[in-house]
């Protein structure tokens, strides 16, 4: 009767230390860094070990009554990130995080969360803040104008005027002289570069350009956000760096708010060096409407404390092959034969670390990797020191050799949107890994991946929300990720010999999909694969005898209860698609060839669901599946000032 007792009282005590952990405890609340066009939070708590807390989200522009409901806050923490070949190791801290998304630049809101918990909330629940969003950088208007013409320039000078941009930077001198920094540009000055070319003479003691023996310019002055610090075309015909073939043309890493603005630049490794991992990396760094060429690099940091650069409708064209897709590794590719092994002659267009960057409507093409985040490991504790709040948005990328797009170091609130993506050996949108999210991934365009998938969610992502994508390829990633969510996206198969077109690899309870279109490919059984975990448990390590096959999605949605709103579709819901042949795996498409659009009534046409901030804007009875909209203004891609139809052919 005592030992009765005895386990009636502990089994009392455990009940209830359990139940005393299940309400949440509020604690920090961080606006992340605003970007143009979207808003991240994040809110750290304690308890809720039950996992039943939520966060709602409503919205309105300072001035106006009515508030708007946003995408509530994720619920993050627990989820483990690692990958052992690497050595890293991570478990996401508890809390909430996400975006508000599709605000105005230049905007400020007012933002409300009310976090609710059905076993009580203690601490602040609710926070109401204002934040308004940044607007794309000018030079200063009140500030020096000074005049920089190429060394073999015979006419008339605009006074104050100078023989090289580092003349008119720093004043530096020739040889031993090109150091000796004694009249210094202001914050808020414009240095405006005339028509013609600028290259460095490296193995000339005097240079005319007054660089060093490597011919890089290395920039560090500080201008403010106020009063950055232009270096721009003068608008008088085209304006030429060439490295001469040198390793870095720009070291910008140690400089704060500098515009570059209507510049080519051709034959460098490196065209903006902005920064060096736990070293020094510029702050505020903008990069527009310039075109590269030949480079290896467009723009770099790895450092942790970069932070707001705007990278923006520039052409970055790299030295990869451009007639024929060769990826670069694997035997798969051993039958490219003459075509040889690829080789690293361009690695990436754009990557960054750190808060705050917008990359937005760049055209890319024949690089290892378009753009993306630094893999960077394990992220830093101070969120001023993450890659969180980094919008990448309105791409046109053509001819990866790899990926076409990486968050592989991304922390919280990086979204993915409106970008298209033509060929890439290996992967399309990859986050590999994410360090607890959310990752936002919508209305996204792939075609032609043909030996990859479309997201290549690898080393135990956590916090992958997939919405309105066009995919033209399989979804067949088999290694596990955590709370990962797919709305109203379209994955269409090619016919790829043994493929199923999607498998779900769920490593915990949280995950959900739904409202999606599945194009099946030809002759292979298991369409659908599922993993997740029983009650209780984790599926990290996704052994195969967990995994569950389906050959249609009506028996995927029976033994899963997921997809209960998910059809099977083919080419024709398009206007004019076919899918790429897979049996050409070398083959080249181009985005002027290929029409996305939705055919009107077609079985796609309404049939998804409501997501607020996504697609509040839909036409006719529902939003449809798919990136694209029928009836809907069309979305655009690439440097808004280029007529882009021929920058790759």
């Amino acid at each position: 009767m005592k030992m009765h007792l005895l386990r009636v009282s502990l089994g009392l005590t455990l009940a209830a230390s359990a139940w005393a952990q299940n309400p949440t405890i509020a604690g920090k609340f961080t606006i992340e860094h605003p970007t143009l066009l979207n808003l991240g939070f994040e809110w750290s708590i304690s308890g809720d070990a039950n996992r039943n807390a939520t966060v709602g989200v409503q919205f309105r522009a300072v001035g106006e009554t009515a508030w708007r409901n946003a995408l509530p806050l994720v619920r993050i923490g627990g989820e483990h990130i690692f990958r052992q070949r690497e050595h890293f190791d991570y478990t996401v801290p508890q809390g909430f995080a996400g975006s508000i998304l599709n605000l105005q630049p230049g905007t400020e809101y007012e933002c409300r969360f009310q976090m609710s918990d059905p076993d009580g909330v203690s601490g602040q629940a609710t926070q109401t803040v204002r934040v308004k969003t940044r607007t794309e950088p000018q030079p200063y208007s009140g500030g020096r104008k000074l005049h920089v013409y190429p060394p073999d320039y015979k006419g008339e000078k605009i006074e104050p005027s100078f023989g090289s941009l580092m003349e008119a930077y720093y004043g530096a001198g020739l040889g031993d002289w090109n150091v000796v920094w004694e009249r210094r540009a202001q914050p808020g000055d414009t240095i405006l570069l005339h028509a013609g070319l600028y290259k460095p003479e490296r193995r000339n003691y005097v240079d005319p350009m007054a660089t060093p023996f490597d011919g890089s310019m290395l920039l560090t002055l500080k201008g403010t956000k106020e009063k950055p610090i232009t270096i721009k075309s003068a608008g008088d015909g085209e304006v030429i760096f060439d490295g001469d073939g040198n390793f870095r043309l720009f070291d910008v890493m140690a400089s704060q708010y500098h515009i570059f603005e209507g510049i080519t630049i051709r034959n460098t490794d490196v065209a903006f060096f902005a920064g060096q991992k736990e070293v020094a990396g510029a702050v505020g760094l903008t990069v527009k409407n310039c075109r590269m060429e030949n480079i290896g690099f467009g723009v770099w940091t790895e450092y942790a404390g970069s932070s707001d650069f705007y990278i923006a409708d520039n052409l970055f064209l790299g030295r990869d092959d451009r007639f024929r897709l060769i990826g670069w590794t694997g035997p798969l590719w051993a039958s490219a034969g003459a075509y040889g092994s690829h080789q690293l002659t361009s690695y990436y267009a754009i990557k960054v670390y750190g808060p705050g960057h917008v990359i937005a409507h760049n055209a890319i093409a024949y690089f290892h990797d378009a753009l993306g985040i630094s893999t960077y490991g394990t992220p830093e504790a101070d969120p001023e020191r993450q890659a969180s709040s980094i919008d990448i948005y309105a791409n046109e990328t053509h001819m990866s050799n790899d990926d076409i797009l990486e968050t592989d170091g991304g922390v919280h609130n990086v979204r993915v949107f409106g970008n298209r993506g033509i060929n890439a050996a290996q992967g399309g949108y990859s986050a590999q890994p994410v360090f607890g999210g959310p990752i936002y991934f919508y209305r996204n365009i792939l075609y032609n991946v043909p030996t990859g998938v479309a997201f290549k969610f690898s080393a135990k992502p956590a916090g992958l929300f997939v919405y309105h994508n066009t995919i033209i390829g399989e979804q067949t990633v088999k290694e596990p990720y955590a709370n990962a969510h797919f709305r109203n996206n379209l994955f269409l198969g090619r016919d790829t010999p043994d493929r199923g077109i999607m498998a779900w690899a769920n490593a915990t309870q949280a995950f959900s999909t739904d409202y999606n279109g599945f194009r099946p490919n030809k002759d292979v059984k298991a369409q659908y694969q599922w993993l997740a975990p029983a009650p209780g448990q984790t599926a990290y390590e996704g052994n195969g005898r967990d995994w569950k096959n389906f050959a249609t999605l009506a028996e995927m949605t029976a033994a899963t209860g997921q997809e209960a709103h998910g059809i099977e579709v083919d080419f024709h819901i398009f206007e004019n698609l076919a899918p790429p042949n897979p049996a050409n795996r070398h083959a080249v498409y181009h985005s002027t060839d290929l029409n996305f659009r939705l055919k009107p009534g077609s079985k796609a046409v309404d049939a998804g669901v409501l997501l607020p901030t996504i697609n509040d804007n839909f036409v006719g009875r529902g939003p449809d599946l798919g990136a694209l909209e029928v009836g809907a203004p069309p979305l655009t891609y690439g440097p808004r000032w280029l007529t882009w139809a021929p920058f790759y052919r």
